[in-house]
């Protein structure tokens, strides 16, 4: 029986295994070293209260459950080592895993640069842990401005660093969200204020110009200061300093500045790019060994004009289905099947129930309209998960 071994279980890793599931005469483990699958673009909503933990996590081994595969096991280990000659992987609880195809789907990791000095005060709201942390921590600040409103309590100052799409949906967000808190309690929030820090010379860069200019309306009429072609050089005692000489004193600093690969690819021996990404060909494996795929964001993933796709989850879909389809393939002796992944658009949420978006690069939305397709988007993504870990909790109930 062929052992396949999938570590991650996030959007990449879970494509994958319902690929692999269809094949019920081989043995699929899902490593994980959490015990839950995160439902990152749901998580801005945790902390804007919309949400709460339930609503943000997918409890992978009741979603095992639920795929009714007599040979697949999740296992809750962290990964330590690749040895891809001994086919096994192994890990920080001494448990050895064996395999006979190996699909990477760690993910990726917000990138704190070593230049910066103490940088390591920042939130990294990526990691649900940190992301509730910061929740709790932000709302006993406005407890305490609400509580000492009348002794004009000190300003409330956030800095996002990092405008991407990370960075500008969680500064919109809190700023809507922020506002309709005071407005309910009928408190002021004048000294409430949100700065969003890019080192390049617009929010957004890469993104045309349409999405950036309708972005930038939608954060000024928040409220949010944008500053640009600017990075941050360090952080101290409550402050941070800038390249273009000015410093803001902060209350929280939120860091979205970029993204690493997992450090579990640095221990294997294949091509990666200048940000760790595992490089892999058009059937998603590593250039070294056909039996080990990677997936998602921690691979550097071409289309067919060579260019290189942007980490989300449409891209995390397309590569873990073609990996799960490709390893069956190899499995029966098929051909592989290639993958050429495409983007269908673009959405950004921009705070309660508004957003902008590009719709396959032909015309753009913003608004309700486009805050609806970007929830139905998604909810097309969860609502299978939904239904498998309610037949996976039904079958561990009856047991």
């Amino acid at each position: 029986m062929k052992k396949v071994v999938i570590i991650g279980g996030g959007y990449a890793g879970l494509y994958a295994l319902r690929e692999l599931v269809k094949d019920k005469d081989i043995k699929i483990t899902l490593i994980d070293n959490n015990t839950f699958h995160n439902l990152q673009p749901e998580v801005y909503d945790l902390i804007a209260n919309k949400l709460n933990i339930s609503d943000v996590t997918i409890d992978l081994s009741t979603l095992c459950e639920g795929l009714n595969h007599s040979y697949l096991e999740y296992k809750n280990l962290k990964v330590t080592q690749i040895d891809s000659e001994k086919k096994v992987v192994n890990t920080a609880e001494e448990e050895i895993v064996e395999f006979d195809y190996l699909i990477i789907a760690a993910g990726t990791r917000t990138s704190f640069p070593s230049s910066i000095s103490g940088i390591n005060t920042a939130h990294d709201i990526k990691k649900l842990n940190w992301a509730i942390y910061f929740k709790q921590c932000f709302e006993n600040r406005l407890f305490k401005k609400i509580q000492y409103e009348v002794k004009e309590a000190d300003d409330i100052e956030v800095i996002v660093v990092g405008a991407g799409l990370s960075g500008v949906e969680i500064a919109a967000e809190m700023a809507y969200n922020t506002k309709k808190f005071f407005k309910r309690g009928n408190f002021t929030s004048d000294n409430l204020k949100i700065s969003l820090v890019s080192s390049a010379d617009t929010i957004l860069p890469g993104l045309d110009s349409e999405l950036i200019r309708l972005s930038q309306e939608r954060l000024k009429s928040l409220g949010i200061e944008i500053i640009t072609n600017t990075k941050l050089q360090k952080c101290e005692n409550q402050t941070a300093y800038f390249t273009n000489g000015t410093n803001k004193e902060y209350s929280f600093i939120i860091f979205a500045g970029g993204i690493e690969a997992s450090n579990l690819r640095s221990e294997l021996d294949v091509k990666k790019n200048k940000k760790g990404q595992i490089i892999v060909n058009e059937y998603m494996q590593t250039s070294k060994y056909e039996n080990i795929f990677a997936i998602g964001d921690v691979a550097e993933i071409k289309n067919e004009k060579e260019e290189i796709m942007p980490p989300n989850v449409t891209i995390a879909k397309i590569s873990g289905t073609n990996a799960g389809q490709n390893i069956l393939n190899m499995i029966k002796n098929k051909e592989l099947i290639k993958s050429n992944p495409k983007l269908d658009g673009i959405l950004i949420a921009l705070g309660g129930k508004y957003a902008v978006g590009s719709i396959y690069g032909l015309f753009h939305v913003k608004g309700r309209i486009a805050y609806e397709i970007k929830k139905f988007v998604f909810y097309s993504y969860k609502k299978p998960l939904l239904r498998l870990i309610c037949e996976g909790y039904n079958k561990l109930k009856n047991i």
